[in-house]
């Protein structure tokens, strides 16, 4: 006779439900939490989702602000590709994205390096390279920096001096686009703070290890610099290549509102404007704006797929 030995069944004890106070403890924290984050759902659903809802419709109507929204389907959108002022905008805005977007990373690197360095007065001169970065936005350096470039300003007078022809950069459509790249490379104090911090991450047991193997400071910085700087580059990229899409208050100021001379500075938010609030075109204009998110969002998607290939994150060599 076989005696077969099972193992005893062990029977879970049932889950007792929660005490009153801690229930009542988990809805008061619940009911506290909606109370602070009601403001910021407010905001979120009046100023944001909202309009972002009410332009998407009339992206396919016609609506000039004074009369009821008409259906039109896709007619704002396929005249949009029959605008010939719409295509200029987008090649001066494409210009100004590719050139001032890595110059004035390059400039912030580059003043991020220097200031890494340990010398006296290291936090002012931090604090005065940021400080364009704070003002630069506003209107009034936005004239200042016009009448810098205007004829006899104080550009036009160096010019002179030095043998060159006489004539501000404001008026001249060859010139408008180099100015407004400098105005954006003067306010790169932003992506130089940013920077700044990555590189105090680096170690710097990797720098004495390429000393001792001979490596170079150009060798040290192609190789370990901008390595582990990688991330920090790729979000300074992402984020001022956006900025860049949406630059408006320097051309218009600078322009005096017109996108001139010779539409040289007619911007895409620019024309945007123009259409909704000079001609009251809002359906035409809210598909302009549709149109340029989703070209930001196809460019952040390409970013971030791209980023596989150059950016590199502490822990990658492991997977």
């Amino acid at each position: 006779m076989t005696l077969e030995m099972t193992a005893p069944t062990v029977v879970e004890p049932p889950e007792l439900p929660a005490p009153p106070r801690k229930r009542r403890r988990k809805w008061e924290d619940i009911r506290a939490a909606y109370v602070f984050l009601g403001p910021w759902l407010v905001g979120f659903l009046l100023l944001t989702a909202g309009p972002m809802v009410a332009s998407l419709y009339l992206a396919f109507t016609d609506y000039n602000l004074f009369t009821a929204p008409e259906w039109v389907g896709f007619d704002n959108f396929i005249r949009l590709f029959n605008d010939p002022d719409y295509h200029q905008a987008w090649k001066v805005t494409a210009t100004y994205v590719v050139l001032g977007t890595p110059l004035k990373l390059a400039a912030a690197l580059g003043v991020a390096l220097i200031l890494n360095a340990t010398f006296r007065a290291t936090g002012f001169y931090r604090s005065a390279f940021y400080l364009p970065s704070l003002v630069g936005a506003s209107v009034s350096i936005a004239v200042v920096w016009k009448a810098l470039f205007m004829d006899d300003g104080p550009v036009d007078s160096i010019q002179q001096f030095f043998g060159f022809p006489a004539g501000g950069w404001v008026g001249d459509p060859d010139m408008t686009m180099p100015m407004l790249i400098l105005l954006t490379m003067w306010q790169f104090g932003g992506p130089m703070v940013i920077f700044l911090a990555g590189l105090k991450q680096i170690p710097a047991e990797l720098y004495e290890a390429a000393s001792v193997d001979g490596a170079g400071p150009i060798r040290k910085f192609g190789a370990i610099t901008i390595p582990m700087l990688s991330p920090v580059i790729f979000f300074n990229l992402l984020l001022e290549t956006i900025n860049a899409f949406q630059i408006f208050g320097s051309a218009f100021i600078i322009s005096g509102g017109t996108g001139g001379p010779a539409r040289s500075t007619l911007f895409y938010t620019l024309y945007l404007y123009f259409r909704g609030f000079r001609d009251f075109q809002m359906g035409y204009a809210s598909a302009m704006a549709w149109v340029l998110t989703l070209v930001i969002a196809v460019i952040t998607v390409i970013y971030f797929r791209s980023s596989r290939f150059w950016v590199h994150y502490a822990g990658d060599e492991g997977r």
